[in-house]
Order: structure tokens, then C-alpha cells, then sequence
């Protein structure tokens, strides 16, 4: 399905807060937590004044998500807006407060995530785009490309795929590991159709820890140094 063009509001323009605002993307495996734990470490070990953030943890939503995920009585639009909500209860809590506070906002995922996740489940792609309208556009989106064979790899290693991770509801297959195959693919597509679309930073999730770790941080100095800031 082709994504026609739509005013997206903030997410396609500069913000003019003085803090910044750095996200990760990419599906369970690719290594994006670890790397912006990473990050994190990093920028409070120098100094800078640091807020995190991650999907789905707002207090005001977050326990009826996994309510009503628990029971499975869940739409595939019914979870883009609960996300959504809870999305935007941090937007105004967290988010907008730090930035004007000149802090560097790190969002462990950010609104791409429901745009790769809620099309992969038959969302329209407009719709969803429209709801987020209100989030601020990252000064910085790194999203780590990986396949799903090695996501899936990685994550049984300590674990079985989530039910939603998986996309069972969807009825796709009835082996979770199949399952989980066709519907990361499909989240993948959308990532890539993203690149382009709102100018995410392709990184390899296949790369070592450390090789990534120094990408980040780069690209993180390009972005404080055109705000006058050196680190």
C-alpha cells in the first residue's frame, strides 16, 4: 500500500526547543536498548543533563495496555490508539517539559514504532501518521536493521516470542516462531519505507557493540554541534 502524502505538523519540522531529542528504533533484537543504555551512561558520565524515555510506560496507560493484551481483546486499531495515548500522556509529561529544559531526551522507540507496527497489523498508514501529528520531529532517529531470523535467534535465547511480539493475534500461523517470522518481517517493511520518509539513520544491528556505540555517539556530537554544543 502506497502512503500518499499528508501533513505530519511537528514530526516533519525542526523543532526550536533547546534541548534535544534522540530516538532508537528497531524490532526486539536488534540490539537498540543496549545502545541507548549505552548512550545514556555516556552523556551523564560527561555532564550532560539526561531523560529517558521508552514505549509504553506511561502510568497513566500502561497497566490497562497490559490489561487488555493479558485477555487478548485487542483490535489492531483499538492497540494503535491505546498506544497513542499513552504515547502522547509522555509527549506532555516528559518530553515536551525536558526539552524546553534544554535536556537530552533519549526515547527508547518513538512514534515509528506504531507506524511500523500498526500498518504491519492492517492499520492505514495515514491514519495512524495523522495521529501522531502532535510529536515533536527527533533531532536524531537511529534505526537498527536487522533480519528476523537473527532477531528471533536472539531473543529465544532467553526467552519464547510475546504473543504480540509475534503477531498471533492475527492469526498469521499457529506456531508462535512462524508467526513471529512474517509479522517482523512485515514491521521491517515499514522501517525501511521509513528511512527514506522521515530521514531515520540506518545502522547494522550486526555490528559489534562497541562499532555501534562510536556511530551513535558521532552522529549524536554532529547533532549537539549544530546547536553550539561540544561533548
Amino acid at each position: 500500500m502506497k502512503t500518499k502524502e499528508i501533513k505530519l505538523g511537528r514530526l516533519t519540522e525542526k523543532h526550536n526547543l533547546k534541548g534535544t531529542l534522540v530516538c532508537v528504533e528497531g524490532i526486539d533484537g536488534s540490539g537498540k536498548s543496549t545502545q541507548l543504555a549505552l548512550l545514556r551512561d555516556w552523556l551523564k558520565s560527561i555532564g550532560q543533563d539526561v531523560i529517558f524515555t521508552e514505549w509504553n510506560s506511561s502510568e497513566l496507560i500502561s497497566q490497562t495496555t497490559k490489561l487488555a493484551k493479558k485477555k487478548n481483546m485487542l483490535s489492531p486499531r483499538t492497540f494503535s490508539l491505546l498506544h497513542a495515548v499513552d504515547f502522547a500522556d509522555r509527549a506532555k509529561q516528559v518530553i515536551a517539559p525536558a526539552l524546553k529544559a534544554g535536556f537530552i531526551v533519549l526515547a527508547d522507540r518513538y512514534a515509528y514504532t506504531a507506524f511500523a507496527r500498526d500498518v504491519a497489523r492492517g492499520v492505514d498508514a495515514q491514519w495512524v501518521r495523522k495521529v501522531y501529528d502532535f510529536a515533536y520531529k527527533p533531532d536524531l532517529a537511529v534505526y537498527f536493521d536487522i533480519d528476523p531470523k537473527t532477531s528471533l535467534e536472539r531473543i529465544c535465547f532467553n526467552r519464547t516470542p510475546k504473543f504480540y511480539e509475534a503477531g498471533m493475534d492475527l492469526k498469521l500461523s499457529n506456531d508462535p516462531y512462524e508467526s513471529y517470522m512474517i509479522f517482523q518481517s512485515r514491521v521491517i517493511n515499514e522501517y525501511k519505507k521509513m528511512v527514506k520518509e522521515f530521514g531515520l539513520v540506518k545502522l547494522d544491528a550486526n555490528d559489534s557493540i562497541h562499532s555501534k556505540q562510536v556511530k551513535i555517539r558521532e552522529l549524536l556530537r554532529e547533532v549537539l554541534r549544530e546547536k553550539g554544543i561540544e561533548v
